[in-house]
C-alpha cells in the first residue's frame, strides 16, 4: 500500500519505498521515542504514564507545529515490525496504561500488522490512535478492532484557516468524516475502575491565538454532533516555536494563548452544556512540555 501511497487525503502517489512523500518519510516505520510518557489527559497518563511511541514524519504539516523536527522526519531511526512489536512489550514491562499511537496515520499498514503481532502473543493494554484529525475515512476502516481509543485533533472550523496553516483547506471535512468514523467503531466511552479509559474517542482542539470563534464553532459541532458519546479536550499550550522557520512567516501566532481567551472558550463548553471534557490550568505552554526526541526506547535494550 506504499506503492504509490493514498493512505492520507493529501493522496501524493508518491512510491515510498523509494522516496519521501508528502508526510516526509518513506515507508519504514521510522520512530523518534517510545516512552513513558505524563502529559496527556488524566485518563491516559494515569499515575504510571501512557506508553508513547512518537512516529517521525506527518501528513498535515502545521506551520505551528511544536514538533516540528520529528514531523519534518529529521528525527527518528526506521525499524522493521517485528521491533515495533516489541516496543509495545517493553512499554507495558515498565507500567504503561496503554499504548499511544503518535501521528501514525502514514504507517497504517505497518501498524496493523504489529498490533495484529501483539495481540496474537496475549498484548492486553489498550491501543490509542493519536492524530491531526486529518485522515482518510477507508485508512481508518483497516484500524477497525485494532483501536481501543481514538485521540484525534479538531485544528480548524474554517477552510481558509487550514488553508492558510497547514494548505489544506479539506481539513474541516475531513476531520468531521474521520471523528464520525472512529466514533462509529468505539462507541462510547468506557472507563476502568481507576478512572483510566479503556474504549472511545476523545476529541482535542488545541485554541490558537485570536481564534476563541472559531473554536466555539468546533465545540458546538462536537456537542451538538455526539453529546456525551466524546469527551471533548480544550487544551491552551499552544507554543510558539519560532525556532520553526515556517512559523516566523505567521506573526499573529508569535504569542500564547491568553487566560482571558481560553477562559472564554472554557466558559462557551459549560454554557451549551458540555460535561464530558478536560480542561488545562496553570501554565502548560512552554518547550519544557515538548518530550525529547532522542530515540529513547527504539533501539532494544
Amino acid at each position: 500500500m506504499y506503492h504509490k501511497c493514498t493512505l492520507c487525503p493529501r493522496e501524493c502517489h508518491t512510491d515510498r519505498n523509494k522516496r519521501t512523500g508528502f508526510c516526509n518519510v518513506k515507508a519504514q516505520t521510522t520512530v523518534a521515542r517510545a516512552a513513558l510518557h505524563m502529559w496527556e489527559e488524566p485518563c491516559i497518563s494515569g499515575d504510571n504514564g501512557s506508553g508513547a511511541v512518537f512516529f517521525s514524519g506527518c501528513s498535515l504539516g502545521c506551520v505551528f507545529c511544536q514538533n516540528h523536527r520529528i514531523s519534518g522526519g529529521e528525527i527518528g531511526k526506521e525499524i522493521p515490525v517485528e521491533r515495533l512489536t516489541e516496543i509495545f512489550f517493553e512499554l507495558e514491562e515498565q507500567g504503561a496504561n496503554n499504548v499511544n499511537l503518535v501521528t501514525p496515520d502514514h504507517y497504517v499498514p505497518s501498524v496493523c500488522e504489529a498490533v495484529e503481532r501483539a495481540h496474537a502473543q496475549g498484548f492486553s493494554l489498550p491501543f490509542i490512535y493519536n492524530c491531526s484529525g486529518y485522515e482518510k475515512t477507508e485508512t481508518l476502516r483497516m484500524l477497525e478492532g485494532l483501536i481501543d481509543v481514538y485521540l484525534p485533533d479538531f485544528k480548524y472550523w474554517k477552510p481558509e484557516t487550514a488553508k492558510r496553516y497547514c494548505n489544506a483547506p479539506d481539513y474541516p471535512e475531513r476531520a468531521k468524516d474521520a471523528v464520525a468514523e472512529m466514533v462509529r467503531q468505539t462507541g462510547a466511552c468506557v472507563f476502568d475502575g481507576e478512572g483510566r479509559i479503556r474504549k472511545g474517542t476523545i476529541v482535542r482542539h488545541l485554541l490558537l491565538p485570536g481564534h476563541v470563534g472559531e473554536a466555539k464553532q468546533i465545540i458546538d459541532y462536537l456537542y451538538g454532533t455526539y453529546q456525551d458519546d466524546i469527551y471533548i479536550s480544550l487544551m491552551n499550550q499552544f507554543t510558539p516555536v519560532l525556532k520553526n522557520d515556517k512559523l516566523a512567516q505567521f506573526p499573529e501566532l508569535h504569542r500564547k494563548v491568553t487566560k482571558r481567551e481560553y477562559d472564554r472558550l472554557v466558559q462557551h463548553a459549560l454554557d451549551i452544556g458540555v460535561t464530558n471534557a478536560f480542561i488545562q490550568e496553570g501554565e502548560t505552554a512552554g518547550e519544557s512540555f515538548i518530550p525529547m526526541f532522542d530515540l529513547a526506547g527504539v533501539e532494544r535494550r
